[in-house]
């Protein structure tokens, strides 16, 4: 008999799970969260292997997502507040595991701190671009800009403009699976692994795309979006707990 295959993880606004360590910490504020509907066929190829889409009604999404980080730290210390604080600005898609495990699969993130970027790189073989980069504040209007300056393609851009309007208080199922995630799946020194995180429900607010010029999708391997985002979110920010690397389930 073969044996029970796994049950899928379900879409829940706070974290389903405990971590019983604490392996970086660090919090995502002022977040811009903009998402284009694809089509599963596109994106299977740019997972890792053990992964599939993961879909809501038979769509998966492509996320394009700008935000500061502040305060990243270790082991549960406090974040130094130049080294760990920057803006950053990913590409990310959505990912079941063999586990059934939901996560995060992120094609490129751009950060401004070139200490950062080079050991993401080296240590957990991220794909992370040192670029220059900017958020600015005009009342409730954000604006996120971005200029790759390392490895290449040198000067690939991006720019994001925003107006944050009122706050959600019953979030769409849809709008839950773009944002309550709760680990990122990737590829690491030739093992697939799924990192785990905690934070509070997301706050999140509805928001205006007032602006957008990106070359980081089609940068980062896919279709360039034919169209504007359908969704389009924001919010103040969460703090994070990222907890130890699990290994994929057996035989995967």
């Amino acid at each position: 008999m073969s044996p029970a295959a796994p049950s899928l993880e379900p879409i829940t606004p706070h974290p389903g799970r405990r971590l019983s360590h604490t392996l970086l910490t660090q919090s995502w504020l002022d977040v811009a969260f903009l998402h284009w509907a694809a089509d599963p066929a596109d994106v299977a190829p740019l997972l890792p292997a053990d992964s599939a889409p993961d879909t809501y009604e038979g769509r998966t999404y492509v996320g394009l997502v700008a935000f500061r980080m502040h305060g990243v730290g270790w082991f549960g210390l406090p974040g130094i507040p130049c080294f760990g604080t920057f803006p950053e600005t990913n590409v990310r898609l959505y990912s079941v595991d063999a586990d059934g495990r939901r996560g995060v699969v992120f094609r490129s993130l751009e950060a401004s701190r070139l200490v950062p970027v080079v050991m993401a790189r080296v240590f957990f073989q991220l794909p992370y671009f040192w670029a220059r980069m900017e958020i600015r504040r005009e009342a409730e209007t954000f604006t996120y800009t971005t200029r790759r300056r390392l490895p290449g393609p040198r000067g690939t851009r991006d720019r994001i403009r925003v107006r944050v309007g009122e706050r959600i208080e019953e979030p769409t199922p849809l709008q839950h699976f773009l944002t309550a995630r709760w680990g990122m799946r990737h590829t690491f020194y030739g093992h697939a692994g799924h990192l785990p995180n905690i934070h509070p429900r997301w706050p999140l607010h509805r928001a205006e795309l007032l602006g957008l010029d990106d070359e980081l999708i089609a940068a980062a391997g896919l279709p360039a979006p034919g169209g504007p985002p359908v969704s389009v979110l924001w919010s103040p920010g969460v703090r994070v707990r990222f907890g130890r690397l699990a290994r994929a389930a057996a035989g995967t």
